[in-house]
């Protein structure tokens, strides 16, 4: 019988690719706001460049934050900590530019309603313990893998910026293999390349990539150009919400085009992003299907969603409509409901910035729990 193969790639990029610290910047502001107001409303973007930071949006709270502040210890934080890195926390400029959101936006999320319009999709899958797409899966650890052997210092040669990317080999729409792995790690002058491929493929990749999946096909790429001295902002300017296929499911799926840092959960772009993902999951940790993508949509003003869909892609143990039925049962899709059955006003997103928003069994992370799969999965009974 012929099998039926495909390939499928997903990258992520480190916490100092110069769009990562955009986004933990707008996150940053995001929870020194929430520690302080719990009901303040954030729309904030940040920009980065050569000596730069530049901070500007909408924001509607009763307490004071020192932006600049917030701004200098995130890029600290991150690993800018020398001017020769072309940008670092003490010496770059901060320019600040906040007004107050505006008022027609406020008269419908003051009565619960959506703070804007649009669609939001939210995805998973049984492929992995994570109920994550592998290749997004893998990328993400690669990435956390070469932040993790910089700080620690395994590595003194590297610096904050790189990428990854991962190709994997799919049978009959099961992962069967690694066909192949990109690192692109950012490192100092000093720094030979024959030692950064040897140290790359021996303490990042076989660190997190299985054996199994590894074979003598594989390809592996570590800095193919040839050099990566040059990084970060001074190498590439950053904006916010530039990665959002990598916050997602690494291309898996849909995107409704929303980014999610810098907003605060009255906001569904974020929010009711995260809302999808907690009802697809809760759908595949009940056994209903192997994989399930969900769409919502809402109008700006108004509590209940425009729309639902589920989408199992003929996986389901049940019929999608019925599905559907279960979700409007179980699941609270209002804003409102949204924000309380995820405890959304708390300081919890700078974390998110990074390494993907999905997929991460971590504490504030309320979304990846699986706590209605019992109740789905009785239902459909």
């Amino acid at each position: 019988m012929k099998r039926d193969r495909h390939l499928f790639t997903s990258e992520s990029v480190t916490e100092g690719h110069p769009d990562k610290v955009c986004d933990q910047i707008s996150d940053a502001i995001v929870d020194a706001i929430y520690e302080r107001d719990p009901s303040g409303r954030v729309a904030c973007e940040a920009m980065v460049t050569t000596g730069l930071a530049m901070v500007a949006g909408e924001v509607t709270t009763s307490c004071y934050v020192e932006i600049p502040k917030i701004v200098r210890q995130t890029i600290k934080e991150i690993g800018y900590t020398n001017a020769m890195y072309g940008f670092d926390y003490h010496t770059c400029g901060v320019i600040t530019s906040i007004q107050e959101q505006s008022p027609d936006i406020a008269l419908g999320v003051d009565t619960g309603g959506a703070g804007d319009q649009g669609m939001m999709f939210g995805y998973a899958s049984n492929e992995t313990e994570e109920f994550m797409p592998l290749p997004i899966t893998l990328a993400h650890k690669l990435t956390r893998r070469l932040t993790d052997v910089r700080k620690k210092k395994t590595l003194d040669y590297l610096r904050p910026d790189g990428k990854s990317q991962v190709t994997v080999e799919y049978e009959d729409g099961r992962p069967r293999r690694i066909e192949a792995v990109v690192i692109s790690a950012h490192h100092d002058h000093k720094a030979k390349l024959s030692q950064i491929r040897r140290d790359m493929k021996r303490l990042v990749i076989e660190k997190v990539i299985p054996k199994r999946l590894l074979d003598k096909n594989t390809k592996i790429y570590v800095n193919p150009t040839g050099r990566f001295e040059v990084g970060g902002p001074q190498g590439d300017t950053g904006v916010t919400g530039r990665k959002i296929i990598v916050d997602t499911y690494g291309g898996v799926g849909s995107h409704g085009g929303g980014c999610f840092s810098g907003k605060d959960p009255t906001k569904v772009d974020r929010s009711a992003s995260y809302m999808a993902r907690y009802v697809a999951k809760n759908i595949v940790a009940a056994g209903l299907a192997e994989r399930c993508e969900i769409q919502l949509a809402y109008a700006i003003g108004v509590a209940e969603p425009v729309s639902l869909m589920v989408n199992t892609g003929g996986t389901g143990k049940i019929s999608d409509k019925n599905i559907v039925k279960a979700v409007r049962e179980n699941f609270d899709l209002t804003p409102h409901g949204i924000i309380n059955s995820l405890r959304l006003r708390r300081p919890i997103y700078k974390r998110t910035a990074c390494y993907g928003h999905f997929g991460r069994n971590e504490e504030g992370f309320t979304w990846e729990e699986t706590d209605k799969a019992k109740v789905l999965a009785k239902k459909a009974r």
